[in-house]
């Protein structure tokens, strides 16, 4: 089970790992973060940056490094990362690459409502997904592209991981719309009725009387 921290802010991480390599003021943090394509993998809200510094030394996990200056320019604090913050920055990125997270996507979340819908319904709304993911995923590509000419693979594996899971979610999303378009999928007949009629059929209405009993683990 992931461990609760101080700082859930995944970006707080970021900060850390790039804090990790050398004392940064924050825009050239963001600047940074923008170069490597980071805004594709974690969440960022440039200007909040200064306030997850902030949190960060306040937690003793970064801390005031120098002073640059630079011509005109006005003086820009440097920050640097402290022992307690490189140990966090260590536990944490090693929770999150080992431990299974339990998350809950909203695709995930309407897939089990759907039946809510006509099949015939869901099945045009599954063609305009499939349809939105492949301009996703050709985008995806493109950038991949671009980053890779810059960058060495090992800055960009997140950017490979977020084009195969859309890759994975597209397959699984055409095998789904077959199976609503040649009525295969089980319960089609029932979830058919149910808009047909109005009323709930009496299978699904046994389903809510039956005790389902799943493995305590399967969520650990």
């Amino acid at each position: 089970m992931a461990k609760r921290r101080k700082l859930g802010n995944p970006l707080a991480l970021t900060v850390m790992v790039l804090l990790a390599e050398r004392s940064m003021h924050p825009y050239e943090i963001a600047q940074t973060l923008r170069r490597r394509g980071k805004e594709h993998s974690v969440k960022i809200n440039f200007g909040s940056l200064y306030t997850v510094v902030q949190n960060l030394e306040k937690h003793g996990y970064v801390e005031v490094a120098g002073v640059q200056r630079q011509g005109n320019r006005p003086e820009r604090t440097l920050y640097g990362i402290t022992e307690a913050g490189r140990a966090e920055m260590l536990d944490w990125l090693s929770d999150l690459l080992a431990v299974p997270a339990v998350e809950y996507p909203v695709f995930e979340t309407a897939l089990s409502l759907l039946p809510v819908l006509p099949p015939e319904d869901v099945a045009e709304l599954m063609e305009t997904r499939e349809a939105a993911l492949a301009v996703q995923a050709a985008a995806l590509r493109g950038v991949l592209g671009q980053l890779g000419e810059k960058l060495p693979r090992v800055f960009v594996v997140e950017t490979e991981y977020q084009l195969h899971m859309i890759d994975a979610q597209l397959r699984w999303i055409k095998n789904f719309h077959k199976e609503l378009t040649d009525a295969s999928i089980s319960g089609i007949a029932e979830w058919k009725s149910f808009h047909e009629s109005g009323e709930v059929p009496q299978d699904w209405k046994d389903l809510d009387q039956q005790e389902i009993v799943l493995d305590p683990g399967w969520k650990a």
